[in-house]
Order: C-alpha cells, then sequence, then structure tokens
C-alpha cells in the first residue's frame, strides 16, 4: 500500500488572505527599512536597527507558512506570532519606559505607534485566526 499525501490544508481563504497581504507589507517595510538603517548608519543605534531586522525575519517567516498551510506550518505560525506578540510588548514597553535606550525608533517602538499600531494588532489577528482555522481531529 502507498501512502496518500494530503494536500496542506489552506490558512489563507478569506481573511487570511488579508493577514498575508499585512504581514507582506510589514515585511517589506521591516526589512527595507533595517537593511538601509544598517547600512548607512547602524552605531547610531545597533540594537534598535537589529530588532527592527529581527522583525522583518519574523515577518517574512510567518508569511511564509500562512502561504505553506498544513498544520505543521499553522502551528510554526501562531508561535511566531506569540513570539511576534511578546516582542511588541517587551519593545513597546522598554521604549517608554526607557527611551535612551533607542536613540531611534524600531519597528515594535511605542507598541508599533510608527506603523499605526499594525505590529500590536497583527499577530493578535493571527492568532485568532489560524485558532479559528485549526484542523478538527477526527474521531
Amino acid at each position: 500500500m502507498t501512502a496518500v499525501e494530503e494536500k496542506p490544508t489552506r490558512l489563507i481563504s478569506g481573511p487570511g488572505m488579508l493577514l498575508v497581504w499585512f504581514y507582506g507589507v510589514m515585511v517589506v517595510g521591516a526589512v527595507s527599512r533595517s537593511a538601509y538603517q544598517i547600512a548607512t548608519d547602524f552605531q547610531r543605534a545597533p540594537l534598535a536597527y537589529s530588532l527592527s531586522a529581527v522583525a522583518g525575519v519574523v515577518y517574512g517567516f510567518i508569511t511564509y507558512t500562512l502561504v505553506r498551510g498544513g498544520e505543521t506550518a499553522r502551528r510554526a505560525a501562531r508561535v511566531c506570532c506569540a513570539a511576534e506578540l511578546v516582542g511588541v510588548l517587551v519593545v513597546g514597553t522598554w521604549t517608554l519606559v526607557e527611551p535612551s535606550a533607542f536613540p531611534d525608533a524600531t519597528v515594535w517602538s511605542d507598541y508599533g505607534m510608527g506603523y499605526i499600531f499594525i505590529p500590536v494588532l497583527l499577530p493578535l489577528s493571527a492568532m485568532y485566526w489560524l485558532r479559528k482555522t485549526r484542523i478538527q481531529r477526527g474521531t
């Protein structure tokens, strides 16, 4: 008997497509911003620019997992979204409590205020969507 490969369950139907679009925009914004800042003025704010680069990588991985689909990708996306949310909350709080540590803003500064708070709203929305689309296990 041969094993039948199942096609990965799509995660980007309906509102999931909007999430992919938003994450794609955030990838471009975070990666291009951090690449320019790191290349031109890294010594000014190395922590801020490095955190923006990390944010861009996280956004890219989440975008990939959403497009890839399947149960494993869904779980990986949920873990990354949770880590993203923790990052946004920690960095957002850190920038408010100790602004001198960040001579320049990161994507997650002030909970993403420079990005219309999308960085804090996006992982919440994605985790909700990923939970809603969880594959029901058969009996």
